[in-house]
């Protein structure tokens, strides 16, 4: 069967639970999605708020509170906030290559220290880290271990693969600018990544299919051979497509394709939002004309419009509301759904952060634009 882009459009859209807000726990709905990117503090908030009906930000706090969600490096060697139970199989399947992104990196290889030094000093991390760290103390910690290094690269490259969670520390959004650390309870590199991988990649297609090998790269950053030998032992539970470029495809058996024409109400997407980057084909929701506005070049994804489920423009907080950058020109009725969901966010962000990503402030000052409103809230 052949998908058209609108159909793919939509499917995303539906999978990622954005054609409507559900009524669904915190964890269900971040299975649902496979995992929210976490950059921000807030963008985690930002994404559920997006995808659940009511959602309250409190129900999160607790979640990772008492650890049925979990943030972590994994991902695109990036913070991602995952359910708990997918938290092994994800990070047993990233382990090895996000340990190799430091370790073979010339900023890892300026201390002098070895990868044996590293393997050698990892069990007295973990067991350090049986209770919330901060970088200085495990800085120090290791300090005592290898002595001053030339370069203080180690706990760098350590808190990037060790299986350690970031711990709250409060603050708005759970973390604050100070990071904290503690050890997530399971092994290093306990278990076979060629096991796990399959699961990774079966939860994106849930997530995101159907979608090309390609698009399973991008997102995992797995490399091609790894990504078909995870898709031959998945092949009883898969199906194809016929991608526009007429390649195939993957999907998991039965996975619901969204219709054409299903109407997408405006959402304001958060910072870093899985949609803008889980496909090597960005097209699927970002217009290209638009990908190097959003997409910037140091790696920051600025929040976004999603107007008919693509790509329109870009928001931040303003005085009095949300100011909408429109890249084209919108219809009246997109101006109002946006504005809907203005006021709503301005409610949301009330008692916790109202200036939100006002760090990223100067991405406007070069950002062409078609309109540009202040959405009162």
């Amino acid at each position: 069967m052949k998908v058209t882009a609108r159909q793919l459009n939509r499917t995303t859209l539906h999978r990622q639970l954005l054609l409507q807000r559900k009524d669904l726990r915190v964890p269900d709905a971040i299975r649902t999605v496979c995992a929210l990117q976490a950059q921000s503090a807030a963008s985690p908030y930002l994404a559920l708020w997006n995808r659940i009906a009511d959602f309250d930000a409190a129900e999160l706090d607790r979640a990772f509170a008492d650890h049925t969600v979990v943030k972590a490096s994994l991902i695109r060697i990036t913070l991602h906030a995952v359910a708990t139970e997918d938290y092994p199989a994800f990070h047993r399947t990233m382990a090895s290559f996000l340990r190799a992104s430091r370790l073979y990196d010339h900023r890892f290889k300026a201390t002098g220290l070895s990868i044996a030094d590293v393997d050698a000093v990892l069990p007295q991390v973990l067991e350090f880290a049986g209770q919330p760290r901060t970088n200085a103390e495990m800085e120090a910690m290791l300090t005592e271990r290898v002595g001053v290094l030339p370069e203080p690269r180690l706990w760098w490259a350590l808190r990037t693969f060790a299986p350690v969670l970031h711990a709250p520390t409060g603050g708005p959004w759970s973390f604050g600018d100070r990071p904290s650390y503690v050890a997530s309870g399971i092994e290093p590199f306990d278990g076979d990544e060629e096991e796990s991988r399959p699961l990774l990649v079966r939860r994106y297609l849930e997530a995101f299919g159907p979608a090309s090998e390609g698009d399973i790269g991008q997102f995992t950053i797995l490399r091609m051979p790894a990504i078909r030998a995870a898709l031959a032992v998945l092949v009883d539970e898969l199906e194809t497509h016929e991608g526009l470029d007429g390649k195939p495809l993957y999907d998991v058996r039965g996975g619901e394709l969204a219709a054409a024409d299903a109407l997408v109400p405006p959402r304001l997407m958060a910072m870093w939002d899985s949609i803008l980057l889980a496909y090597k084909d960005r097209s699927r929701v970002i217009p290209e004309d638009y990908r190097k506005l959003v997409i910037r070049s140091n790696g920051d994804v600025l929040p976004t419009l999603l107007v008919d489920g693509y790509v329109a423009g870009v928001w931040r907080p303003a005085d009095g509301g949300i100011e909408a950058t429109a890249f084209h020109e919108l219809s009246d009725e997109a101006w109002s759904g946006l504005a809907g969901e203005a006021a709503a966010l301005v409610a949301f962000l009330a008692d916790r952060q109202p200036d939100v990503y006002r760090r990223y402030a100067r991405w406007w000052e070069t950002l062409p634009y078609a309109e540009r409103r202040l959405l009162s809230g």
